[in-house]
């Protein structure tokens, strides 16, 4: 009977051990997003969709990460069982891998209509809670920005001094004493960049994914001969 190659096996233990490797990272920048002060004020002026997505990064690096393990376990061992679970789980998480950048390419352009939708209802600005008003004017010291949709007129009567610019230091940003800038294109020029990311990502790890589902595959296929 003919003997696993030894090449292959090896190979497929380093593939997945870079595997387990990029598991690490995925789910370490996602619980990073989860708890970072800067990206919950950005997120949650959205409300808890993108909170909701960071979530699910959380589950696939964890995923990944036991996926990594099961790979790096089957090719040394030669475990059919194990080679088999990691071939499964690597072709569901790359369905939705797939499926998540192709609903990012194919909802690129309703980005802005969306964000601005979303900003809109939470006018007026100075009716919102306490701690979502601290989250604004944080965002509008360090952007540089007013208001959301309509400048300081979304603060009604009470126009926060984190609106107030210096016409001397910031001339092109300035209009009568105020930032001119609404934060909606601050949220989405943040968020595009952001999917592009998460659009690249996922296309990148998809090519990386299938040389994966390959060696386990050929791995198994001659571990059974044997």
């Amino acid at each position: 009977m003919a003997g696993v190659n030894k090449c292959l096996k090896y190979s497929m233990f380093v593939f997945n051990f870079l595997f387990w490797v990029c598991g690490c990272v995925i789910l370490g920048i996602s619980i990073w997003l989860r708890v970072s002060s800067d990206a919950q004020q950005k997120f949650n002026i959205q409300g808890s969709g993108v909170l909701t997505a960071v979530d699910v990064m959380i589950a696939v690096g964890s995923i990944i990460m036991v996926l990594g393990f099961f790979g790096c376990c089957g090719a040394i061992k030669e475990s059919r069982c194990l080679l088999l679970l990691f071939f499964i789980g690597l072709f569901l998480i790359l369905a939705l891998q797939l499926t998540a950048g192709i609903l990012g390419v194919v909802y690129k352009p309703q980005l802005e209509q969306k964000v601005n939708q979303t900003l809109h209802d939470l006018l007026p600005l100075n009716q919102q809670s306490e701690e979502l008003k601290k989250a604004l004017h944080t965002i509008q010291e360090e952007n540089k920005c007013c208001g959301v949709i309509n400048g300081r007129n979304d603060w009604g009567n009470t126009v926060p001094p984190s609106c107030i610019c210096n016409p001397v230091t910031d001339t092109d940003k300035c209009k009568a004493g105020f930032y001119k800038q609404t934060c909606a294109s601050v949220f989405v020029d943040y968020y595009k960049s952001h999917l592009i990311i998460i659009i690249g990502i996922a296309f990148g790890l998809a090519a990386v994914e299938l040389f994966g589902l390959g060696f386990s595959m050929t791995l198994y296929c001659q571990i059974k001969k044997k």
